[in-house]
């Protein structure tokens, strides 16, 4: 047994430290790295159960070892093997084809690659599909928002360091629930609770775990957030709870803020979000009178029609407040532009072509359009579910049913879009080749180096690309990782974190805009559109997946959470099967009646495959979203979906 260090890639902001046994060439546990020897302080000894099992997912019976031609009909999963070169001439043929016949638009890559390392996410793709002029695919589906807000408040300036929570007296968690998704954070709040007296407070639809254990929750209705903010600006302005000397010297807008904001008084604000006035009120006057403060932004809050106002609304309130300066202090968010690998050195291209931009959130449309020049031939999906995770589910498996659609995935098993696909390529996982890990919840990247054989044909990202490349007249592309890796710079030498007490705000890192001064953007509020489906849908992360990443060893039908005060009149109980449904789809749920939800919204864990629906064509709870989109950025309304429940007949 070989004890071997590497780092956790997957689309969580902890970036952990980890100690993998690999006996013989195979893995065969995961683990935290030690505290004392973990490269990421943030790890502190432990990591999440959905991780520690990675193993299973590594040998697991879903896995693709071979490279997959389709023999049967689209969506049965029915294939031959195939050799790589035969695979990569066929996929190489249908690009050329398309092509020649509808424009280098008609072939959409949608490359994603939120779990995948530094190399797995940049690869040589970007290069290659830039060389050739196919379409670009915007990363709208998540985090397209709140990085939108972020810039039209703050520019470039870094994140707090997370670690330095432990030295706030006040903090406010906004739309993020880190119990599930940013495990390392609740310890270091609890640490400042108990060695400092902070109070915490949660801004949540939901009594999350970390709400529960909140001195004020504040339960907000979904899309109503920048309500809120805004009646807190309001009554800190008229209470002159403001810094105005701070305000002065280090903002714009202002003025047009808070003038925006005067609409929203605490009693409209309550009928709105559906918080108590006093609740508003003295939350807003113990953040302001408190110090040091740390607000932590959370991507749940983008989630809908109003998600950017949300978002820059929000941050506007410790601005107002003039919480920066000292450890503790500040607006908790991405590190990821602190951890920013160069990675030109792969990517760069010399082509000036014009592409084609395609809407993650517009792909059913796209896939379905009647219209010549919207057209896809040929998509190749690489590090992403689109059958599950995408919006209006529906629309995205009839477009992937298109008998004239040619379809590759590049993927480690065989998931519900893989099902889909005319070629299956089988890839590695973040064990088998050398990566880097960069995290977006610390500062700090780190080495993974290969620490288990290959297992089956499988190959990185960046060696698919390299082969289409040579095929289809791409030249110049090396994928060996180390080649790739050493043409890139880090900020800091791997395995660094940056020092400590060196990302306080307004002290080591500045707003980029004119001056290095925030500018505030004045709240905007659009009601929900009027519909005859009375209860908000929200699609939370799960604590047994990251995104729909493990979901092939998970099975148990999902269910739905309900307050008792919305079954009562559907005559709903508990561990009752009920229908879900809107104008889009319905499916079939248990019901979990609980108190930990506010009336009219119920919630639905997202990333569960179709087989746990019943089925390996079962909707899931994606269907019943709509392909709305937010202005700000075109950012996905997840939290906008609309339904009623009933009782299955």
């Amino acid at each position: 047994m070989t004890l071997v260090r590497t780092a956790c890639p997957l689309d969580c902001p902890d970036g952990c430290s980890l100690t993998v046994d690999v006996v013989d060439g195979r893995l065969k546990s995961v683990d935290a790295t030690p505290l004392g020897d973990a490269a990421n302080p943030l790890t502190a000894g432990f990591i999440c159960q959905k991780v520690k099992h990675h193993a299973e997912r590594v040998y697991g019976p879903d896995r693709i070892l071979t490279p997959l031609i389709r023999t049967g009909d689209k969506g049965t999963a029915t294939f031959r093997q195939a050799s790589w070169d035969e695979a990569v001439g066929v996929v190489a043929n249908a690009i050329r084809s398309a092509i020649a016949a509808h424009g280098r638009g008609s072939v959409v890559p949608y490359l994603y690659n939120s779990s995948g390392g530094v190399l797995a996410a940049t690869s040589l793709g970007d290069r290659v599909c830039a060389e050739l002029g196919l379409a670009h695919v915007e990363h709208t589906i998540c985090a397209a928002t709140f990085a939108a807000a972020k810039q039209l408040v703050f520019g470039s300036m870094l994140s707090a360091e997370p670690l330095d929570v432990v030295h706030s007296r006040y903090i406010v968690v906004w739309g993020a629930n880190p119990t599930i998704s940013n495990t390392h954070l609740p310890p270091l709040i609890t640490q400042a609770v108990r060695q400092h007296g902070a109070r915490l407070v949660v801004v949540d639809p939901r009594r999350t775990a970390l709400a529960s254990r909140a001195h004020r929750h504040l339960a907000v209705r979904p899309g109503t957030d920048v309500v809120l903010a805004a009646a807190m600006a309001r009554h800190l302005h008229e209470q002159q709870l403001t810094q105005l000397n701070f305000i002065s010297a280090h903002s714009t807008g202002v003025d047009e803020f808070l003038e925006a904001a005067q609409v929203w008084t605490l009693d409209r604000a309550a009928d709105v979000t559906g918080v108590a006035a006093a609740d508003i009120a003295a939350a807003a006057e113990e953040w302001a009178t408190t110090r040091p403060a740390m607000l932590r932004v959370g991507w749940g809050m983008e989630r809908n029609r109003n998600g950017g106002s949300a978002i820059t609304t929000a941050m506007a309130l410790p601005i107002l407040m003039g919480h920066f300066g000292v450890r503790g202090a500040g607006i908790m968010h991405s590190t990821s532009s602190g951890n920013a690998v160069d990675v030109s050195a792969i990517t760069r291209s010399t082509t000036t072509t014009t592409r084609r931009s395609v809407s993650q959130n517009h792909l059913g449309n796209v896939l379905n359009s009647q219209v010549p020049e919207d057209r896809v031939e040929v998509l190749i999906v690489q590090g992403a579910n689109p059958a599950l995770m995408n919006l209006d589910q529906r629309a995205v498996r009839q477009g992937l049913l298109r008998h004239d659609l040619f379809t590759v995935v590049h993927e480690q098993v065989m998931t519900d879009t893989a099902r889909y696909a005319d070629v299956v390529l089988p890839a590695t996982t973040h064990f088998e080749s050398p990566d880097l890990a960069s995290s977006y919840g610390s500062y700090i990247v780190q080495p993974m180096p290969a620490v288990i054989d290959r297992v089956g044909e499988s190959r990185t990202n960046a060696e698919l690309w390299a082969a289409l490349g040579e095929h289809l007249g791409v030249g110049g592309l090396d994928a060996d990782p180390h080649t790739m890796m050493a043409a890139i710079t880090t900020p800091r030498p791997l395995d660094e974190p940056r020092p400590e007490a060196t990302t306080i705000q307004m002290v080591h890192t500045f707003p980029s805009h004119a001056h290095g001064r925030f500018h505030l953007v004045p709240p905007v509020f659009v009601s929900a559109p009027i519909t005859t489906y009375p209860l908000t849908l929200l699609s939370p992360a799960s604590n047994k997946l990251i995104n729909s990443i493990f979901g092939e060893r998970h099975h148990e039908a999902p269910t739905i959470h309900i307050h008792p005060d919305d079954c009562a009149p559907r005559a709903i109980h508990h561990g009752q099967t009920v229908v879900v449904y809107n104008q889009l789809a319905h499916i079939e749920l248990t019901a979990h009646i609980t108190t930990d939800i506010r009336p009219g919204v119920v919630a639905v864990s997202k990333g569960s495959w179709s087989r746990a629906y019943g089925g390996v064509d079962a909707l899931t709870v994606n269907a019943l979203i709509p392909a709305d989109v937010e202005p700000l950025a075109g950012g996905a309304c997840f939290n906008d979906a609309r339904v009623d429940v009933r009782p299955a007949t």
